[in-house]
C-alpha cells in the first residue's frame, strides 16, 4: 500500500474514533513525509484524542516550527497544555488562535 493509501486508512481509522489504531497507522506515514503538514496533524490529533499528550504536544511543536502560522497547531497545542494543567503555557497559543479566527 502506498503513503496516501495509509494515510487515507489511517483517516478512516480516525473518523471512527479508533486513534490509537489510526495513530500506528500514521506514524510511518509521517517518517516516510517528515515535511507533510496534514498526516503530521492527523497523527497529533489520533495522539490528543488517545489521551497521548506529549506525543501529541511533540508533533505539534514540530509543525509549529516549521509552519508558525498553522492556526489550527496553536488551538491544539494549546489545548493540549490545557489537558496536561500547564495553563500558562497553553494561554500564548489560545490567543494566537483566536487571533487567526479559530
Amino acid at each position: 500500500m502506498g503513503i496516501l493509501e495509509e494515510y487515507e486508512r489511517g483517516k478512516l481509522f480516525f473518523e471512527y474514533g479508533d486513534y490509537i489504531t489510526a495513530a500506528r497507522i500514521l506514524e510511518p506515514v509521517v517518517e516516510e513525509s517528515p515535511d507533510d503538514v496534514a498526516p503530521r496533524l492527523m497523527l497529533a490529533r489520533a495522539y490528543y484524542h488517545s489521551a497521548q499528550l506529549r506525543k501529541s504536544e511533540r508533533e505539534l511543536r514540530v509543525i509549529l516550527d516549521h509552519d508558525p502560522a498553522e492556526h489550527y497547531a496553536h488551538l491544539m497545542l494549546g489545548r493540549c497544555l490545557q489537558r496536561q494543567s500547564r495553563h500558562d503555557e497553553a494561554q500564548p497559543h489560545l490567543r494566537i488562535a483566536q487571533a487567526m479566527g479559530i
